[in-house]
């Protein structure tokens, strides 16, 4: 949804109310309760779109207000305080990130397929977040060393989602499909290293050809830690 189009939305008259029941049967305070938590939403995608220019850090009420056309006492009816928004915009991220990457790769059996099957699906939110950017390395920089709520957010998150990964790699592993002498930890860091190089090198030094080297890099993990059947 584009800033304008959001816009228009979040600043739409609604209908006064009349005291009764809907034809849905739904109150009117119940209507307004769920319209309150769409434009919440609303406002939290906008945010988001936000942080990945302009970092977690660069993110305001006054910021977000200008972005939406709405006031800021609007904004801030639904978000207390900027770091309130600033978690929000993590928590939607990462909701986002882990329907994308984990979820997808569900549907395939345990073992190797769905560990290529995460990174297949992480390489692509990165083909995107080349363009856009990404709020767990963004916000990493911006708060590695600053303690308190945003960043337990941030790093709550990132170790869910990489524990997420070592737990398929031991499935793998306990599947067959990676050597016996396989470290778990040791693999999962290396694919880890692997999409912050990419990060590296694509976003930051324009460097050609980082999406086939980062997918080169995987393929030589696996050669190196999987099964002789499988690798």
């Amino acid at each position: 949804m584009s800033i304008a189009s959001l816009s228009a939305k979040l600043t739409r008259k609604a209908r006064p109310a009349t005291g009764r029941s809907t034809a849905s049967g739904k109150a009117p305070q119940g209507r307004a309760l769920q319209k309150g938590q769409q434009t919440k939403m609303a406002i939290v995608d906008a945010a988001l779109g936000l942080a990945t220019q302009i970092g977690l850090e660069g993110l305001s009420i006054g910021a977000l207000a200008e972005a939406t056309s709405m006031s800021k006492s609007g904004v801030f009816a639904h978000f207390g305080s900027r770091e309130e928004l600033q978690i929000s915009v993590i928590h939607q991220y990462f909701a986002q990130f882990e329907q994308d990457v984990f979820y997808a790769a569900l549907s395939e059996s345990r073992g190797l397929p769905r560990v290529k099957a995460l990174f297949s699906n992480w390489m692509k939110r990165v083909a995107i977040e080349i363009q856009s950017g990404c709020i767990f390395i963004s916000g990493a920089v911006e708060f590695d060393d600053r303690p308190g709520p945003v960043r337990d957010a941030l790093a709550t998150s990132v170790q869910t989602w990489l524990g997420a990964m070592n737990r398929a790699i031991v499935l793998a592993k306990a599947c067959g499909d990676l050597r016996a002498d396989a470290d778990e930890e040791q693999m999962a860091f290396e694919i880890h290293g692997l999409i912050l190089a990419l990060h590296y090198e694509a976003r930051f030094l324009k460097k050609p050809g980082s999406i086939a080297r980062a997918n080169k890099g995987f393929e030589n993990i696996l050669a190196r830690y999987g099964a002789p059947s499988t690798s």
